[in-house]
């Protein structure tokens, strides 16, 4: 008994240090709402360790905004969306009064969009997805990596974008609310 208890306390230790040699930073701590901007008005709050929404009042889709600007980095992500959610992960804004994916890089989380051209895993306007993958009703990885004009997206092991543009080159970080259920139990990014 003693033998597995020092064991697992070993792996534990082993496994946080792995991560935090990483360098990633979270920026979303399982228990509050991140002190970000909000834009128009979802019902965004933290159930069970992840940060959820699921209602917006209005037409326009809601953003959370990291106060800080940030160019050159890998944002790890974990997201659940019901089949029904239109969310995104928005990178290097550049209008924070008018954020959307003319203003920002989107890496979509869209599974029903009527074009699925720019559906689930494409970067809205600028990267193609074919096939496009599934993210309702289960948890999914997504990496957003940004280096330079190199833009990847990486969704559960797969490279679902890559493309090279130069059109926004920093700015804050965004999640967004669309439709349907959207939650975020893992958002961390790591300067590079």
């Amino acid at each position: 008994m003693k033998k597995s208890l020092i064991a697992a306390i070993a792996f534990s230790m082993i496994a946080t240090s792995a991560s935090a040699q990483e360098g990633y930073t979270q920026l979303f701590d399982g228990k509050n709402v991140p002190d970000w901007t909000k834009t128009a008005d979802a019902n965004w709050r933290v159930e069970d360790g992840a940060l959820v929404a699921d209602k917006r009042n209005g037409n326009a889709a809601s953003y959370l905004l990291s106060k800080e600007k940030y160019k050159d980095f890998s944002l790890l992500v974990e997201v659940w969306v019901s089949e029904d959610a239109n969310s995104g992960i928005m990178i290097r804004c550049a209008d924070i009064a008018n954020v959307g994916d003319r203003t920002c890089y989107e890496a979509n989380i869209f599974d029903t969009r009527s074009d699925p051209t720019y559906g689930t895993g494409a970067i809205v306007h600028y990267a193609e997805v074919s096939p496009m993958p599934k993210a309702g009703g289960k948890w999914n990885t997504i990496e957003f990596t940004a280096k330079g004009r190199q833009l990847t997206v990486t969704m559960n092991g797969q490279k679902t974008a890559d493309v090279r543009n130069a059109l926004f080159s920093e700015g804050p970080i965004g999640l967004q609310y669309g439709a349907g259920t959207v939650k975020f139990r893992k958002v961390a990014i790591k300067p590079m």
